[in-house]
């Protein structure tokens, strides 16, 4: 059974010095990190939905992650204050501020290691690897610079953002040494909502794992000063209902502000499916939807979006902090694994709500044809910059095209695949292995902003993309 005192571990890879406040504890400090980073501040020109947008309305990942971070702190005060006044297992109100703290950079950070164009980037780079494992460029490769494990494979075969977003935090926000961020155990182990490895059966089974078979030394200490073996942590489940209550609603709000969407047909059609569930709900909206009637609102159709955003996350957040309550034990013992809204009283409103995105504004022509520019544009980024990386043993010269073309991956990027484990750059370029060098490339690639990767492409290839 997971063990709280464990869960809430404020440990670091390398300790610090930083003077304890009353107000401020170790996850407190973890989100003053990462909050002026510019890993965060790339999330700002990440798609959330609609890619490439040039209005300030339309959410990209860094206004979606401050959103989850605001709803996952809320869910979390509310949890932790049953779990000191009722099930008695926090000693003091000192821990359930941890939990919120836990959760809200947790939830902030929930989305680091996403590639450009959202979720579809990761597809794109799967499918590349997936075909380029079966080239003799692949296997030339093997030849000159070492064979890929198994496991190696597999992080390519599913390269996943969240196993990416652990190796930002861990080392690749450069700071001082090769600890990256330093992030506490408890918050990197909230972040991993797969904790196993790629190769393993649970990855197999779900397409799905939690970090890179280079991070596997740091997961084996987190494991030991979390106590997750295989399980996730039980701020995992609640960072999870954040983004979900996030994604269902606000998703839905940004269509019909683009125009994608018509509310007032979505809405008639979802109260006569589901007002006799939630009949508080739909009460409440009409008496909303009356007053933008009388007091003349320019955009109703938005105003009223956003009245019902309000009033489904609330009803949102009672029904998963109950399910939480619900499903406890088997949290607690490793045996749940379903995300709770889904197992809330709000299932079938949040089902329909992912049935509307899905079947209206993820299939909408704007969306498809953006998905494609990113198609377009990371697979020709990933065949220059894998050919190069493999084609050159030596980063010493900028003549040939493959120079040069090594010289623009980030200098840290670089750097942080040349130290050893104790940070001393003792590792020449020419000796990386073959897994080394791709993972630098996918390192450089995930961590482009679309609009960076998009200009790049166009530098790079003199293509002009619409």
């Amino acid at each position: 059974m997971l063990n709280w005192e464990k869960l809430l571990c404020s440990k670091r890879l390398r300790e610090t010095t930083t003077e304890d406040l009353p107000h401020r504890n170790e996850f407190d400090k973890d989100y003053e990190r990462i909050i002026y980073s510019s890993s965060l501040r790339r999330l700002q020109d990440k798609a959330q939905v609609f890619p490439l947008q040039r209005n300030d309305f339309t959410r990209t990942r860094l206004t979606h992650s401050l959103e989850v971070a605001s709803l996952g702190r809320s869910i979390a005060w509310s949890i932790g204050e049953w779990l000191l006044t009722e099930k008695q297992v926090f000693k003091d109100f000192k821990e359930v501020k941890q939990l919120a703290s836990l959760v809200e950079v947790s939830s902030l950070v929930h989305d680091l290691g996403n590639p450009p164009f959202g979720h579809y980037g990761e597809d794109i780079i799967r499918n590349w690897f997936k075909k380029w494992f079966s080239t003799p460029e692949y296997r030339n490769a093997e030849v000159e610079f070492g064979k890929l494990t198994e496991q190696q494979e597999q992080d390519f075969l599913l390269f996943e953002g969240n196993a990416q977003a652990l190796r930002i935090l861990s080392r690749l926000q450069f700071l001082n040494d090769q600890y990256g961020a330093n992030f506490t155990y408890a918050t990197l182990a909230t972040l991993m909502k797969y904790p196993w490895a790629s190769n393993s059966e649970q990855a197999k089974k779900k397409k799905k794992f939690g970090y890179f078979q280079a991070e596997e030394d740091l997961f084996n200490e987190i494991r030991e000063h979390v106590g997750i073996d295989g399980c996730r942590h039980p701020a995992t489940f609640l960072v999870e209902a954040a983004d979900d209550m996030a994604y269902l609603t606000a998703d839905i709000e940004d269509a019909v502000k683009k125009g994608v969407i018509d509310w007032e047909n979505i809405y008639q059609r979802m109260k006569k499916e589901l007002e006799k569930e939630f009949p508080s709900l739909f009460n409440e909206l009409e008496i909303y939807r009356q007053k933008a009637i009388e007091n003349q609102v320019p955009d109703k159709n938005v105003i009223d979006v956003q009245n019902f955003k309000v009033r489904a996350q609330g009803l949102m957040f009672l029904s998963v902090v109950e399910a939480f309550k619900e499903h406890y034990d088997e949290i607690m013992n490793c045996k749940f694994e379903a995300e709770l809204i889904f197992v809330s009283k709000v299932r079938r409103l949040a089902e329909y709500l992912k049935k509307i995105a899905m079947e209206e504004v993820f299939s909408n022509k704007e969306v498809l044809t953006l998905e494609l520019v990113g198609d377009k544009v990371i697979s020709d980024l990933l065949n220059l910059f894998v050919s190069a990386v493999t084609r050159v043993k030596s980063d010493k010269k900028t003549k040939s095209k493959d120079e040069k073309l090594i010289h623009l991956i980030s200098k840290n990027f670089r750097h942080i695949q040349k130290i050893d484990k104790e940070g001393r750059p003792t590792i020449e370029f020419e000796n990386l292995t073959l897994y080394n060098r791709l993972i630098l490339v996918t390192d450089f690639i995930s961590g482009m902003t679309d609009g960076y990767a998009v200009n790049l492409h166009q530098e790079l290839l003199g293509v002009k993309l619409p």
